[in-house]
This record gives structure tokens, sequence and C-alpha cells, in this order.
């Protein structure tokens, strides 16, 4: 299927702050300016726009648009192609020599001048869109039937989008921002400034697409934006909005294929995955149907939680990693507390606490102390377990036990039979982020590599210690990384059998270090997290038999909806957990056994309290 993209994109002389937040408001992300001054840039990038030029002087735009001579010039400069639009003239070699040494994104022409354009973009060695401006339905149909690839439009409302949409219904449809999709976070991090870089971080998602018009987030104390009988919100417009899924009918060939032989046990490889992943619209809800279907074949119509709490035992950590609020988040937010460490009697004492109200298990999170060595994960262990034999420790994550091994300056094995031996019960699966080291050199770059975190988990497994996995996502992450981080988990999982689920944990952002710096996405959108979630139950059929919807992320509105997107499990009650908090978020402190109960009834579905190792569980008369 060809692919047409779209930009909604606004001329102006010299633009103010207000008149470009108007047009943001109305949808727009982009500001073409003649001659960019350093006031217009400023006032475009403060009303939430990204600024493109018809000049090679002046401010810095993010992109620019060059007849041929000016696109020259902008090469020997070291502008790369995917900041330039050639502008068409008459002299077809002059043109075509500068598409082919610029390797320009994109060639805009004339509406009368397609075909001819096409001629050029097709001859090989070219790898470049052609551009047209379109004012009507009709101008737009008419210009992708001869070949245009990319439509700028200027004023269009959400009604005319959607007929328009509905008009180039055989094509995939997709809004792009001044810049191309698929642009590699790591080049445009080293090309583009700090302000452009943070003003197109803002408008896009891990494609490099246009993200939704939406003041959802997770973490917000907003509902999530999913419609009433689909998965996916791609559009705004009612008739999407308003419109039932289709299921794997609403796929392409190509995914339908994929998610056919799913269903007839073949997993996807890990380039399907990633294809999976770069799903939207219609085949997002395809893809949810069917990982619907697989949770339950599964898991039937149970849907479980675990009666826990989370102790977090310090905000102190000497790691940096970007996306952590909780040790070094900014008080201007009014998230964190004074820097404080619990005594091993007051996390016995909250042990105790949670006990008396039903918990069945304790997870003990926390900061990297400065001065914590493996010692201190040991003598917690034995303390808790000494007052409360029958309580389950799940904690510790791979970062800790690989740092906690390395203070006693012995090998992770013998640590991991320390913690086991002490009373540990299973391992968080935390620390994982994203199991790519290309995105962890910049989100958490002193932090142990996938390779390492793989050790620990292996070795942990055949010990007989179980964990949990997670992913950590919609930060500076995209398709390829998800597929990578499934992949790795696939093979620790066909090796030793050792993980009880998957935990996808979308990134919140409002008070995360790496936003604040203006270095990372506002977190994933919310067609992004139902693929999350539902390609790892589809990537993990038969492997791994539980996806957790983080409520902590999410709220019970947006956990329950994922429970129809192959999710079968709601988590865990926590008592007090704050490290969602320190990030921004309004849920994930507390929720009560009677609110996981009401929420799964309400869809149908059966209560289950469970155990960490996914037991059923009787709830304790207290008292």
């Amino acid at each position: 299927m060809t692919t047409v993209t779209f930009l909604r994109l606004r001329p102006a002389e010299h633009p103010s702050e207000k008149w470009a937040a108007a047009r943001h408001r109305e949808g727009s992300t982009t500001v073409e300016v003649d001659d960019l001054t350093d006031a217009d840039r400023s006032s475009v990038l403060a009303g939430g726009l990204l600024p493109v030029t018809a000049g090679t002087g002046g401010s810095t735009p993010v992109g620019y648009v060059a007849e041929p001579a000016d696109a020259m010039e902008l090469l020997s400069e070291g502008v790369p192609g995917w900041r330039i639009t050639v502008a068409a003239t008459d002299d077809r070699e002059a043109t075509l020599d500068a598409l082919a040494r610029t390797e320009a994104a994109y060639l805009r022409v004339g509406r009368s001048r397609v075909a001819w354009g096409v001629e050029l973009a097709i001859l090989p060695g070219i790898d470049t869109s052609v551009s047209v401006f379109v004012d009507t339905v009709e101008d737009a149909v008419v210009a992708a039937e001869a070949g245009a690839t990319d439509l700028l439009l200027r004023a269009w409302d959400t009604e005319s989008l959607a007929e328009l949409r509905d008009a180039l219904a055989g094509y995939s449809f997709v809004e792009r921002t001044a810049l191309p999709p698929g642009v590699p976070i790591d080049e445009a991090r080293e090309r583009l400034d700090r302000d452009l870089f943070k003003a197109w971080l803002d408008q896009i998602d891990g494609a490099g697409t246009a993200r939704p018009r939406t003041e959802w987030a997770p973490g917000k104390d907003l509902p999530s934006p999913h419609p009433p009988a689909r998965f996916s919100n791609q559009w705004p417009d009612a008739g999407w909005l308003n419109a039932t899924s289709q299921g794997i009918e609403g796929a392409s060939q190509e995914v339908r294929l994929i998610l056919e032989r799913s269903l007839d046990g073949a997993r996807p490889t890990r380039d399907e995955l990633e294809r999976l992943f770069l799903t939207r619209g219609a085949e997002v809800d395809a893809i949810a149907s069917v990982a619907d279907t697989l949770r339950q074949r599964t898991n039937g119509d149970t849907v479980t939680y675990v009666v826990n709490r989370n102790i977090n035992y310090t905000n102190q950590c000497y790691f940096k990693c970007g996306f952590c609020a909780f040790s070094k988040g900014p008080r201007s937010l009014n998230l964190r507390e004074d820097p404080y460490l619990l005594t091993i009697p007051q996390v016995v004492e909250r042990s105790v606490e949670a006990w008396g109200r039903g918990a069945t298990e304790v997870c003990l999170q926390g900061g990297i102390h400065p001065e914590f060595t493996g010692e201190f994960y040991v003598t917690v262990v034995e303390a808790i377990k000494a007052a409360l034999p029958d309580m389950h420790i799940h904690g510790f994550t791979p970062l800790e036990v690989w740092q906690g091994a390395d203070t006693l300056g012995m090998p992770v094995r013998d640590f991991l039979i320390m913690l086991r031996d002490a009373g540990l019960g299973t391992l968080p699966g935390t620390a994982a982020e994203i199991l790519d080291d290309r995105v962890r050199a910049h989100l958490c770059p002193d932090k142990i590599r996938t390779s390492e975190w793989a050790e620990v988990m292996l070795t942990a497994h055949e010990l007989g210690l179980r964990s949990t996995s997670t992913i950590m996502f919609g930060h500076i992450d995209d398709a390829a990384s998800w597929a990578n981080h499934l992949e790795v988990l696939r093979t620790i999982q066909e090796r030793t059998g050792g993980f009880t689920e998957i935990v996808p944990l979308p990134f919140v952002h409002m008070g995360a270090p790496i936003y604040l710096r203006g270095r990372s996405r506002p977190g994933p959108t919310w067609d992004e997290i139902v693929l999350i979630h539902a390609v790892s139950r589809i990537a993990v059929d038969g492997l791994i038999d539980n996806i957790q919807g983080s409520w902590v992320k999410l709220g019970l509105d947006g956990g329950t909806k994922l429970l129809d997107a192959g999710c079968n499990d709601l988590g865990g009650t926590l008592m007090g957990e704050l490290i969602s908090a320190a990030a921004g978020a309004s849920h994930g402190t507390e929720t009560a056994p009677e609110d996981f109960e009401a929420a799964i009834r309400s869809i149908g579905r059966v209560p289950q309290q469970r155990s960490t190792l996914y037991a059923p569980v009787e709830a304790r008369t207290l008292g």
C-alpha cells in the first residue's frame, strides 16, 4: 500500500507567538517563513510550532525549502537531506542534480507539475517524495493519483481531514511534521540545536510521525483517550471515534498474514514484530483483537491482581537515569521529599503493616544509595523473613543484584544464592527500561547493559528464582528497540522459562529530567500503549502467559481497557508506591482490592486475587 503523508503547514511573514499558538491549537505543526529572523523563530517555537524557511541565511530553521542552487549551498554547509525540500524550477537538470546530490526528502512542485515531478522522483538513485499544496479534497485525490506522496495542507479542519482520509482510503495516510517520518533520533539529536530538537520531540511519536493532539499522557489525571468501540485514537473526527473496530479485517494483507500465522501458533519473527509496532489506525485495532483472542485461549475470563506493598526504602541514588524523577526530580513540581533512607526496622515495620492489611507480597524498590553494599539487601530480606515467614519478598532489580555482588567482591551467582537462601522469593524485571544499548547509552548511560541484565536474569532463573519482566517505553525509543527488547525476553524465556509476566510501563514525562531538559518525547501515545501490550502478548504466546496493564501509569480506566487488548492482570495494590508519583503521575500510590474487582466485573470478567507466582489466593480474614 502506498503511503501518502501530509503536513499541516501555515505560510507567514512575521508570525507572533500569539498567532503561532492559535495555529497550534487549530492543528498546524509548521510555519513557513521566507526569511526567518531570530524573532520569528522564537515566536514560532514559543507557540508550539516548527519553523521552516525558504531562505538560506538568517535564523536556523528545522527545515529548508530551497531552489536547486540554494539546496546545493545547504549541501556544502553540511545540512542533511532530511532537512531539505527542493523547490522545483523550470531547469530540469538543475533540479535533478540538486535532488541527487542533497538526497532531499521532498521535491515541491505546483499542482500542474506533479507528473513532471514524479518523473524525477522515480529515476534510479532518487529517493524523494513529490510534495504539493492542495486546497480541496478533489485537488488532493488528483495529486495522489498522479503520484504525489506528500500533501501540504493550509487551514484544513478536522472534518475536512476526515473527508480526505476517506477519499484516500486506498492509501496509507499519515501525518508528518516539518521533518519526514523515520528520522533517527540520534541524527536529530546531533544535527538540531536544543530548541529545535525539543520542539520536534514534542510533536512526534516513536515513528517520527505527528502525535495526536490531546492533553492526555500517561500519569495525568485524565480519562484515557480510547474511543468507545475501538482502540485507535489516531483521528479526532466523530466518524473515526464512533466507528466499531473491524478486527483483523481492518489490517493490510501484509499485517493480516502475520496475525493469521500468530493465531495458528507461529510467533512473529523479530522483524515482523517491528512491522507490527509500525502499524496505525485500523491495524492497531486488528492487533488488539488478535491479542485478545490469544489472551482468551490462555487465561480465559479470569483477571488477576496481587495484594502487595511497595516499599521504596531510599530516594537517594548515584546512578544518573534520565527518566527517573524519584531521586532527582525538580522541587518545582513539589513531588520529592527530602532525601531519606529507611532503616531496616522501618522496612520491617512497613512489611508487618502490609501483612496486617492482607498483603501477600512486599516489593522492595529504591535508589542505589552510595553507601549500599550487597550486605544491605541480604540483611533486609533476613529481617523481613524473621518477622513474617510467610510473606513473599519480591525485590532487587538486576542492577541492584549486579551492584550488590560487585560491592561484596563476589560473582553474581554467589550473591543470588545468598539472597535466595536469605528468603528472597522473586526478582522484579525493572532496570530493563529498553533492552537495546543504542537507546540505553542516552537513557541510562551508567546502568548495566542489556547483556548484563540478561546475565542476572538467566542466572537467577537457573537458581530457581523466578522474575517479572518490564519494558519502559515512550521516551527516546522506537519500533526497532521495542522489537529488540521483546526478542531479548523471548531468548531468555526459551532457555529458562523463568519470567512470570511482562509489565509494560509507559514513560511518565512530567517530572522526568530527560524531558525537562528537552531530550525526550512527552510519553507514548495511546495507540503506542495499545501496541506494546498487544504485540507483547502475540510475541510471547506460549512462552509467557501473563501480560499486565499498569493502572499505576494509566489509571484503572486505561488499565481496564487494555484487558481487551491482550492483558489478563492489573498488578498490585501497592499501598504507598512513590516512584511514579515522583515523575508526576496522579495515579499509582495505592488502590483497594475492591476497586480492582469492580473494574474487572464491569467488563464481564472474573476477578481473582493471586500470589506473586500467579497461584490463586483466598483473601485472608483481617482483624
